[in-house]
């Protein structure tokens, strides 16, 4: 049995994670789908960190990943200390010890991909570690070959006129490539290429008469509106999401989406495990085409015996 699960903005609760073993302050998360949801492979949450809080050195046995809604924040790793601004993104990989703190003058806030989904029957599969240098954070250069692991987002970055190298940030390749298709653009973040092996996080936007048919995957999807408003239907059930809803969607679980408004509507996506080399969309109307084409061939093959037997002497 599929499922689905809709959280609506207007009732979000952002709560300390006591149940975790690291030590923090000012730090809240709102949790969208997790464990107790049924998920195997989806932990995704938004989070909030106040200017003077701190989220202690710890690390993972899964993958994180995450994108700056608003905001400034700190965060520690090994390798440096990098402060970070609405827009930017990044990936922590399973093992990579770090820590979080205030890096501005208001509530810093994003949403993150944990991946496969925290066991809390095995301590949320996060443990506590020695703290970390704190050093002079640096604003990541996404230009610098170095830069591994993080990025930035710009929402005009969705615009495919606006592809050209004197408009883009980063020499133009495939980190920057859109992908169009139906009144659709996507735009990847966090992948393969960006060093992910458990999950994927980009960035969806549709025009006013952008569509999806009704489809599915065999792996989980979660979407965070974060502009617009979106007419979606998960199993049969429809839904209007705005800015600050979102949604899940299990393994299997059909849905369709259609934009509900006259501008753009975008939000924040992510789908683990990662794709399939093939067959990652399933259709409904492809294979809708194919039982009408197999039900008419039996109908012809009926009509076709019963000519015979008329034939017949």
């Amino acid at each position: 049995m599929t499922h689905h699960v809709i959280r609506r903005a207007a009732d979000a609760t952002f709560a300390p994670q006591h149940q975790l073993p690291y030590t923090g302050e000012g730090f809240t998360r709102r949790t969208v789908v997790g464990e107790e949801d049924g998920s195997v492979h989806t932990g995704f949450g938004v989070c909030e960190l106040t200017p003077d809080g701190a989220v202690g050195a710890h690390v993972h046995s899964y993958e994180e990943s995450f994108h700056l809604l608003s905001g400034t924040v700190v965060l520690d790793t090994p390798e440096g200390s990098y402060l970070l601004e609405e827009g930017d993104y990044g990936l922590l990989p399973t093992g990579v010890p770090h820590a979080w703190r205030g890096g501005g003058d208001t509530v810093a806030r994003w949403a993150d991909m944990l991946a496969p989904v925290p066991r809390a029957r095995y301590g949320h599969d996060t443990r506590a570690v020695p703290p970390l240098p704190v050093r002079e954070p640096v604003r990541i250069d996404v230009r610098d070959p170095r830069t591994r692991s993080f990025g930035h987002f710009e929402p005009d970055r969705m615009d495919p006129g606006k592809q050209s190298q004197d408009l883009l940030s980063v020499s133009a390749g495939m980190r920057t490539a859109l992908l169009v298709y139906s009144g659709i653009t996507v735009k990847m973040m966090v992948d393969a290429d960006l060093g992910a092996v458990a999950s994927t996080m980009f960035m969806v936007q549709y025009a006013a008469d952008g569509v999806a048919g009704a489809h599915d995957h065999p792996f989980e999807e979660t979407y965070l509106i974060v502009e617009g408003a979106v007419d979606a239907t998960f199993d049969g059930e429809r839904y209007r999401l705005g800015v600050g809803d979102a949604a899940w969607a299990g393994a299997g679980c059909v849905h369709a989406f259609s934009n509900a408004g006259t501008g753009p509507v975008r939000w924040l996506e992510t789908q683990a495990p990662q794709l399939p080399s093939r067959h990652s969309y399933r259709f409904a109307r492809d294979w809708d085409h194919l039982r009408e084409v197999l039900d008419r061939d039996v109908l012809d093959r009926k009509a076709l015996d019963r000519d015979v037997l008329e034939e017949e002497p």
